[in-house]
């Protein structure tokens, strides 16, 4: 993909993305280019910098990797965090949360499992819940 900087007739600046160099000035030739401000199809390409494949590349992957494991692991403390500390309540959660939420149960903290409709309902009546992560992947299954 190649991705020019455009004007048109009138100095308005705009990008756009081809496939190819030969793309683009096809479809100028037909008059497909046009400017999104003004509709003018009188555009020309502009100068730019070339696009150069390097490090900042291979810095940004490392970097979205380094997250990604930083946030599998902060998942996986917050989970076992609730299953060490917060009561098991099963598919008992949207009663027994909204029972406690209203007064008519003791103050806990508990986890289970609702269907996303009473999720809903519990979020559209103010009652605090969230989603818990899920389960970690399982190392031995990994590819």
């Amino acid at each position: 993909m190649i991705r020019y900087a455009l004007q048109c007739e009138h100095d308005h600046g705009f990008e756009a993305w081809f496939s190819a160099s030969a793309d683009y000035d096809d479809q100028v030739a037909r008059g497909l280019v046009e400017c999104p401000h003004c509709g003018s199809r009188a555009v020309s390409k502009q100068i730019m910098s070339p696009a150069v494949a390097g490090t900042k590349k291979a810095v940004f992957q490392a970097d979205a990797a380094r997250l990604q494991t930083l946030m599998m692991q902060a998942a996986r403390e917050v989970r076992d965090h609730v299953e060490q500390n917060f009561d098991y309540v099963g598919d008992a959660f949207a009663r027994d949360a909204r029972d406690i939420h209203e007064g008519r149960s003791e103050k806990r903290e508990i986890y289970g499992e609702a269907t996303p409709a009473e999720v809903r309902k519990l979020k559209d009546d103010g009652v605090p819940c969230a989603a818990l992560p899920p389960p970690p992947p399982d190392p031995a299954k990994a590819h």
